[in-house]
């Protein structure tokens, strides 16, 4: 039952400031020439939909602490516009072939054509930004324009982390390395950065931001291991090629446990197959590191971590949130860490 409502109360919350968000949106993204190798693309993955985590929590949150849905929704734009851009970015480093069901950017248009169009989705975030201005202020504004910047910083080093291991085939790697990972580059963009934005809109700057930390990095933790899980079933809801990470060679949660461990013959094996580029790797590989993995339980391993994650996202709301009047956004925020375990 439990579950039931949570899906329920999410399932519509997000479809509600999604909208109110894609509504925003469509005024940031132009219609003019050169719509066929510019703008069009632009509009190609915020078009293909997605969950609307991100803004969605900016917006609960602006709520929660007492502000309206309109004062936050150019900051939700903001993120949205940031969050596909670099999805764009993020498929052309790995060579991913597909995004949310369809082929990716740059398998339809060439990587040129996709990397101007995720640049230009990055400058476009600014406008939302600085027409705070007229609904909150100068002084916010400022501010949340300081807390976007380091964001960027921290989403930037992460992928940094991420690309680094795999270009230099680093595998001496352990749960803290990942969470570390983890933490800069899905956290402060997925789950940090709106709820320290929307926290700061609702409360208009009088609330200490430091204290959504843990409860951010929690929350995307298990949002981001949960996303790792499905990479390695075949349920066309995901969206993503199927063992997509695998053929990348991405260092998941799950690889990293397998590495610990696997005997070392397998441990050598694996070493030598990550060492290959994408297009090198074949499915008798990949089919045997998901043996392996298999093997060893590693997917079930990381489960539990992502249920350990999200227990802790679950006490630190709690902890944060006391007092804080009952409404639906507090309920939408609490029910966080039990949805993205079980989404699909």
């Amino acid at each position: 039952m439990t579950s039931t409502v949570t899906a329920s109360l999410v399932r519509d919350t997000l479809r509600e400031y999604g909208d109110l968000t894609r509504a925003a949106l469509n005024n940031y993204l132009p219609a003019r020439e050169p719509r066929q190798y510019l703008y069009d693309l632009m509009t190609d993955y915020p078009k293909r939909g997605g969950k609307m985590m991100r803004p969605s929590l900016c917006i609960a949150a602006a709520r929660l602490f007492g502000g309206r849905a309109e004062d936050a929704v150019r900051s939700a734009v903001a993120i949205e516009l940031l969050h596909n851009a670099l999805l764009i970015h993020d498929d052309i480093e790995d060579g991913s072939e597909q995004r949310r069901g369809l082929p990716t950017l740059h398998m339809l248009h060439g990587v040129p054509l996709a990397l101007n169009a995720g640049d230009t989705l990055t400058l476009m975030m600014l406008r939302p930004l600085m027409e705070n201005c007229n609904t909150i202020g100068e002084r916010l504004a400022l501010r949340i324009i300081e807390e976007t910047e380091r964001m960027a910083v921290e989403c930037a080093e992460g992928q940094a982390m991420e690309l680094g291991w795999r270009r230099y085939n680093t595998i001496d790697l352990g749960d803290a390395d990942y969470l570390q990972m983890v933490l800069r580059k899905t956290c402060w963009l997925a789950t940090i950065y709106p709820i320290r934005v929307g926290a700061l809109i609702g409360s208009r700057g009088r609330i200490d931001l430091d204290q959504f930390v843990a409860f951010g990095f929690f929350l995307g933790a298990a949002f981001q291991i949960q996303d790792d899980l499905l990479n390695l079933i075949a349920d066309p809801r995901y969206g993503k090629e199927r063992d997509g990470d695998l053929w990348e060679g991405k260092r998941t949660l799950i690889l990293i446990h397998t590495l610990r461990k696997c005997a070392p013959d397998e441990h050598e094996r694996l070493a030598a197959i990550l060492s290959r580029d994408r297009d090198k790797r074949t499915e008798l590989d990949v089919c045997w590191m998901r043996h392996v993995m298999d093997k060893y339980d590693s997917v079930e391993y990381a489960r539990q971590v992502a249920h350990s994650m999200a227990g802790a996202a679950a006490h630190e709301f709690s902890r944060f949130s006391v007092g804080l009047p009952d409404c639906r956004d507090k309920e939408f925020l609490g029910h966080m860490p039990t949805w993205v375990i079980e989404r699909t």
